[in-house]
């Protein structure tokens, strides 16, 4: 079938409906149908269209048409609004035989309405109708009307192939020959979105077709493989129109100074500048906006503004383009200040700032987190009658997701689908790298969902995110089904998506895992870089194979792969972790003999591990040195010592070190305040505990679960409630501290107490306080004083966040608690919050297991209706839970309920589903 898809209809015991997948990714279905009815004059029968309408108005438009006065029926004026490209598409195919004429004019007539414009699809139908009737004239229009139309990569592939396919058919061959200039709108075309190939081959057609090529082919060929930086191709070009006769002109040199710059070659692109009047080529402010373009992306913002400041000499004047380029290149080194000064003078000088230069400024003002400022540039430009792009709004999107602002990233989606600006892949990509980062990976599953509803595709970069946020929430299973499903999709996983992968599994200790999916890299024909090397290494090194650290990274320069600094640091720190210092500086010695600079971290490391064994002097002298290498200590230096100072009751010099780091402008973290709070609570001065804690609030640290459990600890302590034991023990790290026995010994009242002191020292209980404590409380099953401290909250007017109630969700569900559980999930659903599916699943499995089947459907069909990424729930509720648990026969009529409810599963998670249920 010369490569066209396959459409394979599926069918198995789980699928209630077939399910259809290509099996080439490359060609549209479409383009297939088409193709696959014979020519007579051309073929009867049409592509579907993407969107295809119900049929019962393009019936009534042929009935309308049908009359002799159709222009003036009664009720045509009120269809208008309602009729899309899609209806003349199936009113043109359904039916040929409608005279052209009329198909012609109900065509024009339509497309006066300010609201329709025609796609690819409907002006092929109404190709394939004139054609097919032998009004070759107009048709020639409508096929240039079509070459110009496509507003994708598909499109523009589908009109490719559909107009290939017309030419090989002898009868329009000779008599609807393509023109040279339907062969340049064609050229055209195809560059704007770089499909470079594809004009490569149609150049070929249009010579084989002898089809003489004019200076517009020409210079549209030069302008496109300049586009890419492929100058020397280029030049091929360039010497074909000296060979006709014809000498290059501005529009030519101008495409060569855009490639030159886009390989960062200014000089060359300078002398193509210079040369042009000697030429005889006039330069123009295109030509100008190049280079200058290309000077600043090498960094040369000066050089480009002098360029920018000469360009009357050749009488040109800067367009709102080479202000916005001058612009973004200010932006771009920090410049910021001046490229604001020439926003502002841009209108004084009669030149308006056009969507591009708002969507500049809007981004460099999101890189600075000044989100206030941005929207009020977003405001102006809207006040300006301007239309925010899609990019305008991805840079608002992207501001907000970095920085973790998600339920403002959302409303920017809302304004951007309400103003009828469509989000685009990278739009998606953004929002599901900001859930991710944020660890709500339900939520971002969901964009995965939307970005194929839309009919976008989803990337590597998509995936990688996904994998990522699965792995930050310790899924690792899910991670891996989404590398298979990625695999499925045609998309191979670059060396990020292993780094993801074998990082998370270190981290968990499955090192040996990790090695073998390192080791099946060279197979995949990837070369592991430096980043993955790294990761493999501190995995080895934190569950004590320093000596298998030590061969990889042996194996790595065997491999010309450069260790980093990480690297090295992981060695470092797996060499004091086996309390061998002195190998630790050797190797440190090896770092810079291989010319890698030791970072903050690679001193800290050092600092740690001799504090640790109590050698404050050798600590004090590699901080020193730390410094003296032109090094800035950090807050994670500086913590160091203070917990070494706190850990033998050293308070004040604790202090003085605070005092220190705050002089050098770093500021202490919630780690570095807990320790001194917890040293103050050991030795029982519990106001000097509460005083530190009130720092915290005042710095804006929010205190985290160790803080509260460290306070209630001690007032526990003091009430006589816990033994009393040794004052010191802090030498540990505090991360690995126990907290269980403080938690599951904690009762409400010492919860108030807690309020009560906090408030007496102008620390006011937040939202945060009760999240810390109910979320330590529900971890050890200690569900009735966290249901205390919930309904407390309420008294007080807080709202707890997601994170409380999937809390309480989990612990009901980990005690049995089911009719509880189903309370919290009613109130998350109400208000909008997703509960993590793995609660879901608990939940679901134990309803079943107690024989509440009836609850274990209502529950799961409510859950279908809010909005979770369909793999998702199969993967966590039908294969991770009820197969595990051995209910086949209720995984069976979930996923029948899945299909009912319109549910969309990879081919993959089937697969996965059909094994599980008939291998128990």
């Amino acid at each position: 079938m010369n490569g066209c898809p396959i459409i394979t209809a599926v069918r198995t015991t789980a699928m209630r409906s077939p399910t259809a997948f290509m099996n080439n990714t490359g060609e549209s279905f479409h383009l297939h149908c088409f193709l696959s009815k014979p020519f007579s004059a051309f073929p009867s029968s049409l592509p579907l269209d993407p969107n295809p309408p119900d049929h019962d108005l393009p019936l009534l438009l042929h009935s309308i048409l049908s009359k002799a006065n159709w222009p003036k029926h009664p009720s045509l004026r009120k269809l208008i609004p309602s009729i899309s490209p899609s209806h003349l598409h199936s009113l043109f195919s359904l039916h040929p035989h409608l005279p052209p004429q009329t198909a012609l004019h109900f065509s024009y007539w339509i497309s006066q309405n300010p609201t329709f414009k025609h796609s690819v699809f409907s002006y092929s139908a109404l190709l394939n109708l004139l054609v097919t009737n032998k009004f070759f004239a107009p048709a020639d229009k409508i096929r240039l009307a079509m070459i110009k139309s496509p507003t994708s990569i598909q499109e523009t592939r589908f009109v490719l192939q559909l107009l290939q396919e017309m030419n090989k058919n002898d009868e329009l061959r000779s008599s609807f020959k393509l023109s040279v200039r339907s062969y340049n709108f064609l050229l055209m075309s195809l560059s704007k979105f770089l499909m470079i190939d594809e004009m490569k081959s149609v150049y070929s057609e249009m010579l084989n077709d002898k089809v003489s090529p004019n200076m517009y082919t020409w210079n549209t060929m030069v302008n496109a493989y300049c586009k890419i930086g492929n100058v020397v191709e280029a030049q091929l070009y360039v010497s074909k129109i000296v060979q006709a006769g014809l000498s290059p002109d501005t529009f030519t040199f101008t495409s060569l100074i855009l490639g030159y710059c886009r390989n960062r070659d200014v000089d060359s692109a300078f002398r193509v500048f210079r040369a042009m009047p000697n030429k005889g080529c006039r330069r123009n402010e295109v030509s100008y906006t190049n280079l200058i373009h290309g000077l600043c992306e090498a960094g040369h913002v000066d050089e480009a503004i002098k360029l920018f400041e000469t360009m009357g000499e050749d009488f040109c004047y800067a367009t709102v383009r080479t202000y916005t380029v001058i612009i973004s290149g200010l932006c771009g080194v920090g410049r910021k200040s001046e490229g604001m000064n020439l926003f502002e003078q841009m209108s004084k000088k009669g030149c308006e700032p056009n969507a591009h230069t708002y969507t500049v400024i809007i981004d460099s003002l999101c890189k600075e987190q000044k989100f206030d400022e941005a929207r009020k540039i977003l405001d102006r430009m809207i006040e300006k009658g301007l239309v925010p792009s899609v990019v305008t709004y991805n840079a608002l999107i992207d501001g907000y997701c970095k920085h973790g602002l998600m339920e403002t990233a959302l409303e920017v989606l809302s304004m951007m689908e309400s103003n009828n600006c469509c989000p685009n892949d990278r739009t998606y990509n953004e929002l599901i790298a900001g859930f991710c980062k944020k660890k709500n990976i339900h939520k971002a599953m969901t964009f995965l969902d939307k970005m194929l509803e839309l009919k976008l595709v989803p990337n590597v970069v998509t995936y990688n995110s996904l994998i990522d946020g699965q792995c930050k929430v310790g899924q690792l299973d899910s991670a891996f089904r989404l590398l298979e499903m990625m695999r499925e999709n045609g998309l191979v996983p670059d060396q990020w998506t292993y780094s993801i992968l074998i990082d998370s599994l270190c981290k968990v200790d499955r090192v040996e895992e990790a090695r073998i999916l390192f080791d099946s890299l060279k197979e995949k024909s990837l070369k592991a870089n430096e980043v993955i090397y790294t990761a493999l290494i501190d995995g080895y090194c934190k569950v004590g194979k320093v000596e298998d650290a030590h061969s990889l990274l042996d194996r790595m320069l065997n491999e010309d792969c450069l260790p980093n600094s990480c690297t090295y640091n992981a060695l470092i720190d797996g060499l004091c972790s086996k309390k061998n210092v002195k190998e630790a500086l050797l190797m440190l010695e090896k770092m810079v003999g291989m010319g890698v600079k030791p970072t903050v971290h690679t001193y800290t490391i050092l600092i740690e591990w001799m504090l640790k064994e109590g050698d404050f002097d050798h600590a004090h002298g590699t901080l020193d040195h730390l410094i003296s290498s032109g090094c800035q200590p950090d807050v994670f230096t500086y913590t160091a010592f203070i917990h070494a100072y706190c850990g033998v009751g050293r308070l004040k010099e604790a202090e003085d070190m605070m005092i220190r780091m705050k002089e050098e402008g770093i500021f202490p973290d919630s780690l570095t305040y807990t320790l001194l709070l917890h040293a103050y609570g050991s030795l029982g001065f519990m106001s000097s505990a509460f005083n530190v804690l009130r720092r915290m609030f005042d710095s804006g640290i929010e205190p985290s679960h160790h803080t509260y459990c460290f306070l209630i600890k001690h007032l526990k302590r003091k009430q006589g409630t816990e033994d009393d034991s040794p004052a010191m023990n802090l030498v540990s790290n505090i991360a690995l501290h126990n907290h269980a026995d403080v938690w599951k010994t904690m009762e409400f009242d010492t919860a108030l107490e807690l309020f009560e002191k906090m408030r007496q020292h102008g620390c006011l209980p937040n939202v945060n306080t009760y999240s810390k404590l109910i979320i330590g409380l529900c971890k050890v099953g200690h569900l009735g004083v966290a249901q205390r401290l919930f309904d407390h909250i309420g008294e007080q007017g807080i709202f707890p966040g997601e994170d409380v109630y999937n809390s309480l969700l989990s612990c009901c569900c980990e005690l049995g608690m089911y009719d509880d559980a189903m309370i919290f999930v009613d109130i998350m659903i109400n208000s909008g919050q997703l509960p993590h599916l793995d609660s879901y699943s608990k939940l679901v499995c134990g309803l079943y297991d107690e024989g509440s089947k009836e609850k274990a459907d209502a529950v799961f069909g409510n859950l279908l209706r809010c909005g979770y990424n369909g793999d998702e729930v199969a993967w966590k509720i039908l294969i991770d839970g009820l197969l595990k648990w051995g209910l086949a026969d209720r995984c069976s009529e979930l996923l029948s309920l899945m299909e009912k409810m319109g549910c969309q599963l990879h081919p993959n998670t089937y697969s996965m589903l059909i094994d599980g249920i008939e291998g128990t």
